[in-house]
């Protein structure tokens, strides 16, 4: 009776499970109550009213979507660090909650002076991992509403700004020609070298490689 895609969800503290006849591959994902708590408090309303009960079946094409990412990245030795796990938490947090489809109050945005702390502290610290609480702290606002007041002011979620910003510094050093690809990779906040060549495949059409190879000699 079960489909690739097929959703259960169990509550902490609730027993899920079924018997299969046949071998079967799954993606388990336990999100903390905390992470739960802390989106439903962000985002307020009916969040913190809204109960959660075991549910088999389900079918959310964001919800495994969102469980591929993940599990890609898991598989790759979680290249994307902190941020990028953050981010897929809270995003199934917000999904499991129902709020993923309330209005964000256009009245409220992140004011000049806050982007610009965001993205001072993100372009200074684009060699190290960086998480959405670290830059929610930074900004002054609650995590939730930080990922949507960035996407409003500057098109780009922030997970996706870091990596552009990441791939356009290392651009900027593999011109210059005089570090590894390597430390070029360590530099910028990537993993290794793959990591970094899959991104810049991604955002600008060329690899380390091809970037090397294009310079004058």
């Amino acid at each position: 009776m079960r489909r690739a895609g097929d959703i259960d969800l169990v509550p902490a503290g609730q027993e899920g499970g079924f018997e299969t006849e046949t071998p079967f591959d799954t993606i388990e994902i336990a999100l903390q109550p905390a992470l739960m708590e802390r989106v439903a408090a962000e985002l307020g309303g009916k969040a913190r009213a809204l109960p959660l009960d075991t549910r088999h079946l389900l079918r959310d094409q964001r919800i495994q979507h969102l469980a591929r990412a993940l599990e890609s990245d898991v598989n790759a030795n979680s290249p994307s660090g902190p941020l990028f796990a953050d981010s897929i938490g809270a995003a199934l947090a917000v999904r499991l909650l129902g709020l993923d489809n309330l209005d964000v109050d256009r009245r409220n945005r992140l004011s000049d002076a806050q982007l610009k702390r965001v993205l001072e502290h993100i372009e200074a610290g684009l060699h190290e991992p960086l998480s959405i609480l670290r830059l929610s702290r930074v900004a002054g606002a609650s995590s939730s509403h930080l990922r949507a007041w960035f996407k409003a002011a500057t098109g780009f979620t922030l997970h996706r700004y870091v990596l552009r910003r990441r791939v356009e510094r290392a651009r900027v050093l593999l011109r210059r020609g005089d570090l590894s690809t390597s430390e070029v990779a360590e530099l910028t906040g990537f993993a290794h070298q793959s990591h970094l060549a899959h991104w810049m495949r991604r955002e600008i059409g060329q690899t380390p490689r091809d970037l090397r190879r294009s310079q004058p000699k």
